[in-house]
């Protein structure tokens, strides 16, 4: 099994849609999410875009996810981590985390894939859903190309 951790700063849209969708696809992948300065919960029209399509929105133990903090993930009991993506913005001049790490397991991989921020948009709902649609759709493609 490959520990996927996606990491942002906010942990309530990209990284919980990547989260979701690896945990989706699934074979020996497992999908899992946080952020250096978690909201505390998934952004709505993040589980909306997953719902539209066909994706259950889930964690890497098949809970729903929640917005979780990196310490969740930075010491035992939490699952080692063979990759670590952060998914911050480098357009928008975002601070991605620097994830730490753990002395008693080897380096993760570790990537950076750049997606505007959906929670950032403006406009009217429809057009806040296709920005949504937008950035998942982009993450898709990064998560087949990564697994496939």
């Amino acid at each position: 099994m490959t520990n996927v951790l996606f990491l942002c700063t906010g942990n309530s849209a990209r990284s919980i849609m990547a989260e979701s969708y690896l945990n989706h696809i699934g074979g020996d992948w497992a999908g899992y999410s946080a952020g250096s300065n978690p909201t505390g919960t998934p952004h709505p029209m993040a589980l909306q875009t997953l719902a539209a399509h066909g994706v259950t929105p889930q964690d890497g133990d098949g809970a729903s996810p929640r917005s979780k903090s990196w310490n969740d993930f930075s010491r035992p009991p939490a699952p080692v981590m063979d990759v670590v993506i952060t998914v911050c913005d480098n357009a928008a001049a975002e601070v991605c985390p620097i994830w730490p790490t753990r002395p008693e397991t080897p380096p993760p991989r570790k990537l950076h894939w750049s997606f505007p921020d959906p929670a950032a948009a403006e406009g009217s709902e429809e057009d806040r859903l296709a920005t949504f649609s937008q950035v998942f759709a982009n993450i898709r493609s990064k998560i087949d190309e990564l697994t496939g």
